[in-house]
């Protein structure tokens, strides 16, 4: 029952939508002849209604549909002279750049039309999908009173084939919303080198700072010493014959300072790269970094394979960062690390017993952690409330090495339902959908063993019908579920 609430939902809201397609055609004609600034709301107000739909075939139907636009435009900065531009014309206040660059961003994205496409159709998708099978219901639970006492049974066999239909017809319509709704491969991919611009931007900038800090550490420490060092070798290179006694403390000197120059300059090093992790791998390295820590560290590992280089030195210099703020900021005495693989996918989990209240916005050592993972699409999700405890977990969806070309075969049931759609789609589409409708329109009265000619005069058409959506749906299904899998596929393969 809930299934078929949901559905007269979905069905009244589709034929609510008439309404709105009336106002977007009034919009369409009041734009091209002048009046622009109907456009902008009439497409907000379809951009709501698709964001509704989308909403709700995630939830009720079980087929997730993100949102396909292209980010909105930066706002409008002043020039020097504080005057705002679009292309050649000059404004005193942003109001007409900002809604210039909005307007064209709305017209331009291929997103708007395609919610436009959807909106036009749905009507007719969603109210031949989803009400008629309610409809047949209700006409069949009726029929005893609109015909004979005798017809019950068959009214009752009509009103159970249209509650059986629904929950299969509701799929094919989540299909249909995301067949429309949902981002394309090149949205997809658009959105990707967008984010991967910023991230090479952010990249530099990161890098650029490390080598900053790598040569002031080079010039206050190793270089400062290898200075000293020389100086005071050429003193007892002076004193060596005056006084030898002076000359050997000399001697003495530079021999400690150039022990603490290679202690400081192994430091730098493996502030670089540890070799460790270059040595033995990720999950070495951590246990190693646990033992230096002055916390009590329990560290588990489960990796299958070994990420690549400039993977594990982002995740370990994140671990090592996060280890530092749990002993100097949360006053943690123990921290567990949790290590694992699944796929291409990487998670670290660091939960510590620190007094949290964590907070990115607040330090640059949790937004430095972002910026380092976001070069390989990693994301740190944190949850540090006061009080405690803090785990912060680091997920990177392409962070491990597989087979190229290791494509996961379809299950079972999709296999299945593929043949079904195959082998039984030309049934009701044939033989009781289109030739039974073309002995209506001739008005011959042969009937042979077209089923939908056995029935009332009023319930023929639309059996017609039924059979004739229910003929697409099954080559629908049988062509959409193999495509549906290899575009998820391609789509979760990894960036470009």
């Amino acid at each position: 029952m809930v299934t078929v609430g949901r559905a007269l939902v979905l069905g009244t809201m589709a034929l609510a939508d008439i309404g709105l397609i009336v106002m977007s055609m009034l919009a369409g004609l009041f734009t091209t002849i002048g009046m622009i600034f109907c456009f902008p709301p009439t497409m907000r107000a379809i951009r709501w209604r698709t964001a509704m739909a989308r909403k709700l075939t995630g939830r009720w139907l079980g087929a997730e549909v993100l949102p396909p636009y292209l980010p909105p435009p930066p706002p409008v900065r002043p020039q020097p002279d504080g005057w705002y531009r679009y292309q050649r014309q000059l404004y005193k206040t942003p109001w007409w750049p900002e809604w210039n660059n909005r307007t064209k961003w709305l017209f331009t994205d291929p997103a708007t039309w395609r919610d436009t496409a959807w909106l036009v159709l749905n009507p007719l998708a969603g109210g031949s999908l989803v009400l008629f099978p309610l409809l047949m219901a209700w006409y069949g639970l009726t029929l005893p009173w609109r015909w004979t006492p005798q017809a019950a049974p068959l009214g009752l066999v009509i009103a159970a084939a249209g509650v059986a239909a629904t929950p299969w017809l509701m799929r094919f319509y989540g299909w249909w919303n995301r067949l429309l709704l949902a981002p394309t491969a090149r949205s997809v991919l658009a959105g990707k080198i967008r984010r991967i611009n910023q991230v090479r931007l952010d990249t530099a900038d990161s890098q650029a700072a490390e080598l900053r800090r790598i040569e002031r550490d080079l010039h206050d420490g190793a270089q400062a010493r290898l200075v000293a060092i020389g100086m005071t070798l050429g003193a007892a290179e002076e004193l060596i014959d005056k006084d030898p006694h002076a000359a050997r403390a000399l001697l003495a000197k530079s021999r400690e300072a150039s022990s603490t120059a290679l202690t400081e300059l192994r430091d730098l090093v493996r502030g670089i790269h540890p070799p460790v992790l270059a040595e033995r791998g990720l999950g070495d390295a951590i246990r190693a970094l646990a033992l230096d820590s002055p916390l009590k560290v329990t560290v588990t590992v489960d990796l299958k394979t070994r990420p690549e280089a400039p993977v594990e030195s982002a995740v370990y210099f994140s671990i090592s960062e996060l280890l530092t703020n749990a002993a100097r900021h949360g006053g943690a005495e123990q921290v567990w690390i949790d290590i694992s693989g699944q796929g291409r996918k990487l998670r670290v989990t660091v939960t510590d017993d620190g007094s949290g209240g964590a907070d990115p916005a607040r330090g640059s050592g949790l937004r430095g952690i972002e910026r380092r993972l976001a070069a390989f699409d990693g994301v740190l999700a944190l949850n540090s409330p006061p009080g405690g405890p803090t785990t912060a977990t680091i997920d990177m969806p392409y962070a491990l090495v597989t087979a190229q070309g290791d494509t996961p075969s379809m299950p079972r049931w999709k296999y299945a339902a593929v043949a079904i759609g195959w082998c039984v789609g030309w049934l009701p589409m044939f033989p009781q959908g289109l030739v039974p409708a073309i002995i209506k329109i001739q008005g011959t009265d042969e009937r042979a063993w077209f089923l939908a000619l056995y029935l009332p005069e009023p319930l023929q058409w639309p059996m017609i019908v039924l059979n004739i959506l229910l003929g697409l749906a099954l080559y629908g299904m049988a062509i959409g579920i193999p495509a549906a899998h290899s575009h998820k596929h391609e789509l979760q393969n990894g960036p470009i």
